[in-house]
């Protein structure tokens, strides 16, 4: 069976091209490179930040190494700061840090603060729950674990008055070691607060095992009577508004027996170049300057990070505990950078992390205030109540969101913050910086020892002072 089909259409014809090939009648950009010099920028570094801290301390020549830091005697013994175990929900306190209670300072009997840590009993309480209140008996000494406490007094006229903030690591009540009070005031959690109690039984049991601590806190205590000036230093007797031939008293300034010394730090490190490099890759660019000047940025770095967080000299370290008070509500305000500039005279700076500064800044957008600026070397820097804020990077955030912001008084005439450096160094290419060369190993690579040495010192505790736990996470 046959099946008719129809026959194939034939192909269409193809359309004449209209396409032009490009002839390419000049040398090409990548051609011409190839005997072309490029033009290039130095070695750029992305971690070079403003270092306000490093430009804005005065800077003392210390020849010696050491700068010691004589002050007068002082008797008064400020509250320090505690330290905390944390297991789960449970808190204990470390027992070493219990000599940070002021009669316990310079206490070093290990079993006897040791028996006194265990006696600590651990509390909760909710914001807005009393503690203790006025004029009630006081027979216990708080640690603050974690959590803000506000001490309120009674103003002239029989209102509430607030008479201080307490945040992680305060104290209060200790001086129920010394013998029988009453609180003087009022003290109640703002938020959420896990505090250790420890009962004045429980003392007296301790005390009455380790005679030494017993008298160790009987001679403290006594100290406390010694006539003092408003800063807690040993006073100077005077007379004044006299008439006629009266006695006059007898005095003189007395000073601390073991004063502070600073040593100069160190940051180092051994910058190696190779010497075919050294010798052939110099053009445009001296290849071991380059690699210098990326070091010394490195260096100055690291410096203002040690000034700011060393636990020996660091600023934030090195604050006296009297000097530091907490936020208000949390994120930092008008309100508390005023408490900050009033604990001290003089105050010429302010150093926060951008993010701390951002805070305020909203803050201030809130209560419909605008940050003026002040001219510092020729920058715009927001201030407040005309003290400039300058920002500081290596002031941390903590894993919370809350950092801090320093106050600070600078200059050896102004009993403020200095910074310590040795100029005169060998091979010295900066103050305080100096290149020294190491030689040359079997490897032919050259090496350099590059080092700077500095430190800080707080020539008076009020010459600094740093508002603290600082939120600067946004706030719904």
């Amino acid at each position: 069976m046959s099946v008719d089909t129809e026959p194939a259409a034939p192909a269409p014809t193809p359309a004449p091209s209209t396409e032009v090939r490009h002839v390419q009648l000049s040398l090409s950009t990548a051609a011409a490179r190839n005997l072309a010099t490029t033009t290039k920028s130095e070695p750029q570094m992305q971690g070079i930040s403003s270092r306000w801290l490093l430009r804005k301390l005065p800077w003392v020549h210390t020849p010696g190494g050491t700068y010691r830091v004589n002050r007068r005697l002082s008797y008064v013994v400020g509250d320090g700061r505690v330290t905390f175990n944390k297991t789960g929900s449970k808190v204990e306190v470390i027992p070493a840090e219990l000599a940070e209670l002021p009669l316990l300072r310079g206490f070093d009997d290990a079993l006897a603060l040791g028996a006194l840590a265990e006696k600590f009993v651990q509390k909760e309480y909710e914001p807005g729950q009393v503690i203790v209140h006025a004029g009630k008996k006081a027979d216990h000494i708080y640690l603050i674990a974690h959590g803000k406490v506000e001490k309120l007094g009674t103003g002239k006229y029989g209102d509430e008055t607030l008479l201080g903030r307490l945040g992680d690591g305060d104290t209060f009540g200790g001086q129920i070691l010394a013998g029988d009070g009453k609180w003087e005031f009022t003290a109640k959690a703002t938020t959420a607060a896990t505090i250790l109690a420890l009962p004045q039984t429980a003392y007296k049991a301790v005390a009455d095992q380790y005679e030494n601590l017993r008298a160790h806190v009987q001679s403290l205590g006594s100290n406390g009577h010694r006539p003092t000036n408003k800063a807690g230093e040993a006073a100077i007797e005077l007379s004044a508004g006299h008439v006629g031939e009266a006695l006059l008293p007898g005095a003189f300034a007395d000073y601390e027996l073991k004063p502070r010394e600073y040593e100069l730090s160190v940051a180092q490190t051994v910058l190696k170049v190779h010497s075919r490099v050294a010798d052939l890759y110099n053009q445009p660019m001296n290849q071991t300057q380059q690699q210098l000047r990326l070091t010394i940025q490195e260096l100055r770095e690291r410096q203002e990070y040690e000034l700011v967080n060393n636990p020996e000299f660091g600023l934030l370290n090195n604050t006296d505990f009297e000097q530091r008070i907490q936020t208000q509500s949390g994120p930092p305000t008008p309100d508390d950078l005023d408490d900050l500039l009033s604990m001290r005279r003089g105050t010429q700076y302010l150093f926060a992390h951008p993010r701390a500064i951002a805070a305020f800044g909203k803050e201030c957008n809130k209560r419909g205030l605008m940050l003026r600026s002040v001219e510092v070397d020729g920058h715009a820097i927001p201030a407040w109540r005309g003290v400039p804020i300058l920002p500081c990077g290596k002031i941390g955030v903590s894993e919370h969101q809350t950092s801090s912001i320093i106050a600070m008084r600078t200059g050896e005439n102004n009993e403020g913050v200095i910074g310590l450096h040795q100029t005169g160094l060998p091979d010295e290419i900066e103050p305080g910086l100096n290149c020294r060369f190491m030689g040359i190993d079997e490897k032919a690579i050259i090496s350099y020892l590059v080092s700077t040495y500095y430190s800080a010192a707080v020539l008076v505790p009020d010459a600094i002072g740093i508002l603290e736990n600082v939120e600067v996470r946004p706030r719904a």
